[in-house]
């Protein structure tokens, strides 16, 4: 598996629309009476908390500096050197 970069705004957005489900889903299966207004905080307050993690994310990745950058060979390596 190709590892990639964790983007915890994302964790949020999709912990939040799947809890926006779940609550449907148990309205629909009448395990609960849920209003339909109900979801519009759940979907924008999440959507709100995901961007504000996100900026606070790349801001302390931008202070931080980038450590996965790939390493680059020096202009002057010879790649047909032996090593």
């Amino acid at each position: 598996m190709l590892r990639h970069e964790f983007q915890p705004g994302r964790l949020v957005a999709g912990t939040f629309l799947t809890l926006t489900g779940i609550v449907y889903a148990g309205d629909a299966g009448g395990a609960w009476e849920a209003p339909w207004f109900a979801v519009i905080p759940l979907v924008v307050g999440g959507l709100f908390l995901a961007g504000a993690v996100g900026v606070l994310t790349h801001g302390i990745r931008r202070r931080r500096g980038s450590p996965r950058t790939p390493a680059t060979t020096p202009p002057d390596a010879d790649p047909d050197a032996p090593h």
